[in-house]
This record gives structure tokens, C-alpha cells and sequence, in this order.
């Protein structure tokens, strides 16, 4: 006999194939209301689901409309996944392990764009927004990824930016910054701790495909929350995901 969890989760997919199938058939484009109206979906319920398939590329968004995104071509193509595509559902099963905020960055000039986030669902959480800058300096996706780059493109780093400091933990100090990015590529792992914002530590790793191809993973947990034992698991679980995804081809 089927359990409730079981006929919750047939009822998410049958609406995300409604919700693909409806946008498919408006290639203009649809409002999230007229979406929710259309198939009867609570508008709490239907956001989620935007949000996943958008981030997930089968719908994409300008300004208040969804429209059909490239997902499904790529399917219908057998191309290999991105690497970006790769790993959206590592970021996925970290947030559903932990239950922390997990989020997926990539590279633009000095900084790192937000590109996928999780938010765990606890009451003390933090929380990121698709599409924002972040700095590299102070959080740990965005050391993981510094320590990944040539020692030429570091040094070009240290000359071009300032580093502002968020917080009085914020390491902005160049010889301190490199003495830590030091030993992130001896470990592979990188920490924070109250560098971007007060009550806030991360771990992240960087993964590397090629030279021009890279991205970063990062877990954000409240500092009150973050004991060792913590911070050891995640950091494990990072560094087998980095080691998986730096593993394939294409």
C-alpha cells in the first residue's frame, strides 16, 4: 500500500510535468500566477518548483515571466551534463544530508556569482540569492576557489582588489590570505568563520575541469551550530563530491 510520503511525492511529479508541458505550450512566456491558476497549484507550492526547474535549466526567467529553457534539449541532444549541471544535484543532497544551506558559485573577473542555493530548513539559517556577487576573500567557496588558480592569476588578484572587510573576522591582509590559501591546496578544503557575516561559518572546496572551467561548493552553518564533528563530516563530504566531479569527463 502506497505510504503518504509516497503519494506526496507522485503528486510533485506529476505538477512539475504539468508545470514543463503548460510553459512548453507558451513559449511568450507565463506569470507565476497564471501558472498557479492554470493547474490549480498553491502559489506557496508553485515557487518552489519555479525555482528548482530554473535553476535547473528546463525554464528560465525575465522578470516576471517563465519561459522554456534549454533542459530538455539538452536531454533530447545525450550531450553530457555541464559541469555546473553535474553538480546541482551534489548541492542538492549535501542541503538534504545536513540540513544546512548549501550553495554552488561560479567564477565572473574577481568575485563569484551565486548560481544555485539550497536553504536549510531549520529556524536559524542563512540564506543566499541565485544571481548575487559574492567576494572570494571572505567566504569559503570563494577561498577554495582562489587557492585553485595559478600563482600568476592570484598574484594578478592581490594587485586588482582591495578586500573589503565585512566583519572584524574578515581576513583581508594579503601575506595572512595567502598563508591560508596555502594550506587550502594542501587540504583541498577551505573554512570560515564570521568573515561575511556575524554568526556565519562555511566550508567549501573548488572544483577544477579544465583551465578554463571551474566552480566552487560551499556549506553555510551557523556558528553556534558548528562543532567539529560538524565540520568534519561536511568537509568530507565536499572533498568526495570534489574528487567525483573532478573525475569525469566532459
Amino acid at each position: 500500500m502506497a505510504t503518504r510520503s509516497d503519494t506526496a511525492g507522485v503528486k510533485s511529479a506529476v505538477r512539475t510535468l504539468d508545470l514543463i508541458e503548460h510553459v512548453f505550450g507558451h513559449p511568450d512566456g507565463l506569470a507565476a500566477q497564471q501558472i498557479a491558476t492554470a493547474l490549480a497549484i498553491p502559489l506557496s507550492s508553485l515557487t518552489y518548483l519555479l525555482t528548482t526547474l530554473v535553476e535547473r535549466g528546463y525554464l528560465r526567467r525575465e522578470g516576471r515571466l517563465f519561459l522554456p529553457g534549454e533542459g530538455l534539449d539538452r536531454l533530447s541532444r545525450r550531450a553530457p551534463p555541464s559541469l555546473l549541471d553535474a553538480a546541482r544535484p551534489i548541492v542538492h543532497a549535501l542541503r538534504r544530508r545536513f540540513d544546512e544551506t548549501a550553495s554552488l558559485f561560479v567564477p565572473v573577473e574577481w568575485d563569484m556569482r551565486v548560481a544555485m542555493t539550497e536553504t536549510s530548513t531549520q529556524n536559524l539559517r542563512y540564506a543566499m540569492e541565485v544571481g548575487v556577487r559574492v567576494p572570494l576573500h571572505a567566504i569559503a567557496a570563494g577561498k577554495a576557489l582562489l587557492a585553485s588558480y595559478a600563482d600568476a592569476r592570484v598574484d594578478a588578484y592581490f594587485a586588482s582588489t582591495g578586500r573589503a572587510r565585512f566583519t572584524p573576522h574578515t581576513l583581508a591582509d594579503e601575506a595572512a590570505l595567502r598563508r591560508q590559501l596555502a594550506d587550502i591546496r594542501r587540504t583541498g578544503i577551505a573554512f570560515t568563520r564570521d568573515e561575511l557575516t556575524h554568526g556565519i561559518s562555511g566550508l567549501g572546496v573548488a572544483v577544477v575541469q579544465d583551465a578554463r572551467t571551474a566552480l566552487s561548493i560551499g556549506v553555510a552553518v551557523p556558528s553556534i551550530r558548528m562543532s567539529p564533528a560538524l565540520g568534519d563530516q561536511i568537509a568530507a563530504d565536499l572533498l568526495a563530491a570534489k574528487r567525483q566531479l573532478e573525475a569525469r569527463r566532459g
